[in-house]
């Protein structure tokens, strides 16, 4: 083989090795990771884990004692749905450097297998939940709008 095609061959796999390591650093450190949020009426913290689990749900200051249930309810989508939205970009965040072609190789192979990434296939209306442009809000966005705006629960 040519010097100049063994040498691309070698560079490219120390970037994928490279790669393949962040990867690995990126799995570790997102599964360390935790978003903590409160619901904008301060009642309700909510703790979500590396994959959009519930790991920790406050009651703040006894305010759930004088919420009627949907407010409640409502309070803890919320917070929920903030905080898997956040988790959601910050594993985007993680993992967007990644999706860069690789230089050394030709720009069709340039992309590494497996990390081609739909984030609207993989978190869904979960990544539209912190945008507040966002058109479709959720049942639980649209019920805390009509809990925080009726008049009678000042």
């Amino acid at each position: 083989m040519d010097d100049e095609i063994l040498k691309r061959l070698a560079q490219a796999k120390a970037e994928m090795e490279a790669t393949k390591a962040a990867v690995a650093r990126a799995e570790q450190e997102l599964r360390r990771t935790s978003v903590t949020v409160v619901s904008r009426d301060r009642s309700v913290e909510v703790t979500v884990g590396p994959q959009g689990e519930i790991s920790a749900l406050q009651f703040l200051d006894g305010k759930y004692r004088t919420m009627g249930a949907p407010h409640l309810a409502a309070s803890i989508l919320e917070a929920a749905g903030e905080g898997r939205a956040q988790m959601a970009r910050r594993v985007m965040d993680a993992f967007q450097p990644l999706q860069q072609p690789l230089p050394s190789l030709p720009e069709e192979f340039a992309v590494v297998p497996g990390m081609e990434f739909d984030w609207q296939e993989v978190f869904g209306s979960m990544l539209d939940l912190g945008d507040p442009g966002a058109k479709d809000r959720s049942a639980s966005a649209k019920l805390r709008d009509e809990i925080v705006e009726d008049p009678e629960h000042g």
